[in-house]
């Protein structure tokens, strides 16, 4: 039986983003030690830029370690938009400059052209994915299942590792993996911070409906352990 989703409370986002960094450094050795390789799924944005970079200073065996992305915005890698130049520029650093980074952007005019490749390009990565570490936005989605988007439900419920989105609320169309893929991971930590993401998650506990906040499919099931780590 799945344990309950835990929440953990901490004064600041710097006691945050150690202990978070330090678990999740740990579980990906573990996986390296136990399996012979690793696989981390992050997400983009600003939330996660320091914990990126005390990640990169731990000493892991980081050549064993695949990591990609949750969602990314169809947009260049070196645009100021894109999750994957965030990565490479505050993760791929240091100690983990050695891991195998899969970007989900390719040459492809637009996401729906290209998702198959993007796809295709992680059929080899290591799943169960070892650890997937989510946001969440004021209007309850993570990744790119947004609330407006007319794919949702297709993310929500394909058997596909990923989606094209196209979101009336944000810029640039997108690519998520879906939720089947992200479901089929060992942990994931949702990382929020500010009293607002609070009062959002408390919201997305009162009910099960997904499609008004996509961040409740996560939530609200049992199959994988959900550990949430707020600060103020």
């Amino acid at each position: 039986m799945i344990k309950e989703t835990v929440f953990k409370s901490f004064d600041t986002p710097a006691a945050l983003e150690q202990q978070l960094a330090n678990k999740i450094a740990s579980q990906l050795q573990e996986a390296v030690d136990a399996r012979g390789k690793a696989s981390l799924v992050v997400s983009g944005g600003s939330t996660p830029l320091k914990l990126f970079e005390l990640l990169s200073m731990k000493s892991i065996d980081w050549s064993d370690v695949y990591i990609t992305l949750a969602d990314e915005r169809w947009v260049d890698v070196e645009d100021s938009a894109s999750n994957e130049r965030l990565v490479r520029e505050h993760l791929l650093q240091n100690r983990a400059a050695n891991a195998k980074f899969r970007g989900l952007k390719n040459m492809f005019s637009t996401a729906e052209a290209g998702a198959d490749m993007t796809c295709e390009s992680l059929s080899n990565f290591p799943r169960p994915f070892d650890v997937v570490v989510l946001g969440m936005g004021n209007d309850g989605h993570t990744c790119s299942w947004f609330p407006c988007s007319a794919e949702l439900n297709d993310a929500l419920t394909t058997q596909a590792l990923c989606v094209a989105t196209n979101p009336t609320t944000a810029p640039h169309g997108r690519i998520t993996l879906s939720k089947n893929a992200i479901l089929n991971s060992r942990q994931i930590y949702l990382h929020l911070v500010g009293e607002q993401k609070l009062s959002v998650y408390r919201q997305a506990l009162e009910n099960d409906d997904v499609n008004a906040m996509p961040i409740r499919a996560v939530l609200a099931q049992r199959k994988t352990p959900v550990d949430v780590f707020w600060s103020a």
